[in-house]
């Protein structure tokens, strides 16, 4: 018995039948259950849930008798067993109101046209398991990986691995004093080359041996087990400095190994010295063959890293030197921090856009069929006009609920007398009173026929009105988009902020739906500033948001007109406020400080973007301040003063 397993419910054998032909190369991996009708379906869960199993895929037809299968996609939530289920729907031909309400109810994963294509299925079975697959952590991804996506899988679990290696890391090398944090990597070298050391990677040297030189590139890292060594700089003038001592225990050559670039001083032996000398490709070796040397090394490269620092600063020229880089580096993780965030959008917007973009193509494909046969309609000119007009309200409506329309065509069939036939009036919007007496009855003998047609019409409405909604979505995510990608612009506008804070919402649109998100906004005057480096300011605000509450949270954005040091100062306060776990209040003169992050594990943070904020709004000349309380709510409030002063200030 597996883990998993697959649900397959038609009211037709046969369907079922090539079902499970269709998924027989699942079945290995995947139980496969048959159910002929909603009560069989029912119990099928009930079996799967008393198996301890969890339900994967659900393939429904959506004629089940007098029952929708849409609607028991719906209720898979009600079941232990089948709630995170992935769910495909089966049609004899395209009904985007069924569609449309899967999808507003949130339970329709995919869409297939009866007769299906095996392989079309084979891609969706692929694409869908493997997203419910790796919802699974507890499982074993690797024995699914030949079967679903082999790439997907094998990057998760490679995430997977990192973690727990992280995890490893944090938890047992950070105990090590430096002596027995040097002591075990260089006994694990020692006992890796006793009896293989074709390298000679052990090696003894005089003194005065040179193992780096400043300005030249580097191929190897050195761990001193003996000896020692001096770091040499050179000045603007040329002259030599030593800068630091590395003994036993240290690495020499570490930065240039691992980055890449050239030395950044010159080492030489002091007296006789012994070393263990790795190049690239002997690391990897290494590494890959011992395991457990890699949170070591890790660990003792970053305490070096840290120790020559600490060195380095005793004088003048080093202290000069390492401020200078430090300000690069904390530019460049600006822009790390921002082309990050940006990835992320992208990724949001991305698969915000997936569906407007596939309801267009099903659309156009739809319309091809429907335009071939309005265009050889049978229809009196009277009908067709009429026809126009149910096509052009088709534009204009939205679905009805299931609910309703289930009400309405029971009350049509008792004067139409075909059940069948009302569900297609009350669809069409031609179930009122005028409708029925002008439309309808003066032609009931070949309503069937004149029905049909009008079908292709109230089609063509639906589908052209789906279009245009769609487009207008993408047209505005790509806009919101296009606003925060642009090149940063250091001249100063006036604008209104609201516009900023709308497309920086849009943005996370994909984050928010699942969020409670409330706008209080009031009347503000123009405000100059810079609106790019603004709505940096915005997006890390909202991002750090949603990242403090749990689904389903709630975020509010509200602005103001305030007064601040005397009534003619006026200024405008932005306020985001999550109800979150809170700061505590320990931490909250802290969050503005580079390189502290108070994010949970898993969420991306390199602890720069308060920072960072601080900073442009102390260049607005305004204020960021936090308001917190552990467990209940998280308030940032940015002050931004109005007025011409503030545009020549900048």
């Amino acid at each position: 018995m597996n883990s998993f397993a697959i649900v397959c419910l038609d009211d037709d054998p046969l369907v079922v039948e090539k079902l499970n032909q269709d998924l027989a190369a699942f079945a290995d991996l995947f139980d496969i259950y048959n159910a002929y009708s909603i009560n069989d379906a029912n119990e099928v869960l009930t079996d799967i849930a008393a198996k301890n199993q969890r339900v994967a895929m659900v393939i429904c037809d959506n004629e089940l008798g007098n029952d929708r299968g849409v609607n028991f996609l719906v209720s898979l939530d009600q079941y232990p067993a089948s709630k995170q289920a992935r769910s495909v729907l089966l049609n004899d031909m395209p009904q985007l109101d069924v569609i449309m309400q899967a999808v507003n109810e949130g339970r329709l994963h995919y869409c297939l046209t009866k007769p299906w294509k095996p392989q079309e299925l084979k891609q969706v079975l692929i694409k869908e398991l493997t997203h419910f697959v790796l919802k699974h952590p507890d499982e074993d991804w690797l024995k699914y990986s030949q079967l679903l996506d082999h790439r997907r899988i094998l990057n998760a679990h490679i995430e997977r691995q990192m973690s727990r290696f992280r995890s490893g890391f944090i938890q047992h090398s950070h105990t090590l004093d430096d002596t027995t944090l040097a002591t075990q990597v260089i006994d694990a070298l020692h006992d890796f080359f006793a009896s293989n050391d074709e390298t000679r990677a052990c090696r003894s040297y005089r003194a005065n041996h040179i193992l780096t030189q400043e300005g030249e590139a580097n191929n190897f890292l050195w761990f001193i087990t003996s000896g020692e060594v001096a770091l040499y700089k050179k000045d603007e003038h040329g002259c030599r400095h030593e800068v630091v001592r590395a003994g036993p225990g240290h690495l020499v050559g570490g930065m240039s190994f691992i980055s890449g670039e050239t030395s950044f001083s010159t080492g030489v032996t002091l007296c006789g010295t012994d070393v263990i000398k790795l190049d690239r490709e002997l690391f990897n070796k290494v590494m890959n063959s011992r395991s457990e040397l890699l949170p070591l090394f890790t660990n003792l490269l970053m305490r070096n890293f840290n120790r020559r620092l600490k060195g380095s600063i005793q004088t003048e020229m080093r202290l000069q030197q390492t401020l200078k880089s430090l300000d690069e580096a904390y530019h460049q993780l600006i822009d790390k921090e921002k082309m990050a965030m940006l990835g992320q959008l992208v990724a949001g917007v991305a698969h915000e856009l997936n569906n407007p973009v596939s309801a267009i193509l099903r659309g156009s494909d739809t319309l091809k069929q429907t335009i071939g046969s309005i265009t050889k309609t049978t229809l009196s000119p009277e009908n067709q006009d009429r026809g126009n007009d149910i096509m052009q309200q088709a534009m204009l409506s939205r679905p009805l609920s299931t609910s309703e329309a289930r009400q309405r065509a029971k009350q049509l069939t008792e004067v139409l007398g075909n059940r069948q036939l009302a569900r297609k009036a009350v669809q069409m919007g031609i179930d009122d009173n005028d409708h029925i007496r002008d439309w309808l009855l003066p032609q009931k003998g070949k309503l069937p026929e004149v029905l049909a047609e009008w079908e292709n019409y109230y089609q063509m409405g639906n589908f052209l009105r789906s279009i245009n909604v769609c487009a207008q979505r993408i047209a505005d995510l790509v806009k919101s988009l296009k606003s925060y990608a642009r090149q940063d612009d250091e001249s100063v506008h006036s604008i209104d902020i609201h516009e900023g804070l709308e497309d920086t919402l849009v943005i996370f649109e994909n984050k928010l739906k699942r969020h409670k998100l409330i706008k209080d906004y009031s009347p503000l005057p123009p405000l100059h500033c810079q609106p790019i480096a603004l709505q940096q300011v915005w997006t890390n605000l909202i991002s750090n948001a949603l990242d403090a509450v749990d689904e389903p949270g709630q975020i509010q954005v509200t602005t103001r007109q305030v007064t601040v040091d005397g009534p003619t100062n006026q200024a405008i306060e932005v306020v985001v406020e999550d109800n979150g776990k809170g700061i505590p209040q320990e931490q909250q003169d802290k969050i503005f400080e580079l390189n502290f992050t108070t994010k949970r594990e898993g969420n991306f943070g390199l602890g720069i973007g308060l920072s960072v904020c601080q900073q442009i709004i102390h260049q607005h000349n305004g204020s960021i301040r936090v308001e917190s309380k552990p467990g209940l709510f998280t308030r940032m409030i940015v002050t931004l003063p109005l007025g011409e002063a503030l545009k020549e200030s900048l």
